[in-house]
């Protein structure tokens, strides 16, 4: 139960255009206190993916769902359904079933272009999505916000949570650098292999003086 109160269920993009803002939105995941869920963390051929996705929702109170890619860029270009697919999923998990632990489920739904949901998923019109515009950075303060919010506590500014991410990022590079990797090697690196850098990462962070990380 302690697990399920922490644990997120991400549902977003996996292609490499989406990368520069999964990676800030797993940290700060981390930084606030919680665990993402992301069908990414392990990889099983011999896995039914639909299983795992209903294991991960199953396991998450909270869920974040990026709706950026509802929509296609050139003409023929199929657009994604899996996010609608997996919200779907998620939110049938929290009306549907019987536990009250599952009815107590909360979301957070993020989109690239303002409103562009309405257009494309109109059976969420007056839910309260959040706009990043493509931006790492301001994803960083809706993610933080929401945190802030559900649980009406304090966090960490976003200010200062995309500052650290920006020392983590800085510092994983001179440490597989310095290993003799090349770019290549941190850019292909697996979301597992990252997300155990950002918990090693956090950390050593908090355990230096005054929770300040110093390279």
């Amino acid at each position: 139960m302690e697990q399920f109160e922490k644990n997120i269920f991400v549902n977003c993009p996996f292609d490499r255009d989406f990368f520069p803002l999964l990676k800030p939105l797993l940290f700060t995941i981390y930084y606030c206190g919680y665990n993402p869920r992301i069908a990414l963390e392990r990889l099983d051929s011999g896995e039914v993916r639909l299983l795992k996705i209903k294991e991960l929702i199953d396991s998450s109170k909270y869920s974040i769902h990026d709706l950026s890619r509802i929509k296609s860029k050139v003409k023929d270009e199929y657009f994604r359904l899996n996010m609608p697919f997996e919200i779907g999923l998620d939110l049938g998990c929290r009306l549907y079933h019987s536990d009250e632990k599952y009815r107590n489920k909360r979301a957070l739904i993020l989109e690239s272009e303002q409103y562009s949901y309405q257009k494309a998923l109109s059976d969420l019109s007056n839910s309260d999505v959040k706009c990043h515009g493509g931006e790492p950075e301001e994803l960083v303060f809706e993610v933080r916000n929401w945190f802030s919010e559900i649980n009406n506590s304090e966090m960490p500014g976003g200010s200062i949570i995309w500052d650290d991410y920006n020392i983590f990022l800085t510092d994983l590079f001179e440490t597989m650098i310095n290993k003799g990797l090349k770019q290549k090697d941190i850019d292909r690196m697996t979301i597992s292999e990252l997300l155990n850098k950002m918990k090693d990462w956090l950390s050593e962070k908090a355990t230096k003086p005054n929770n300040v990380y110093s390279a």
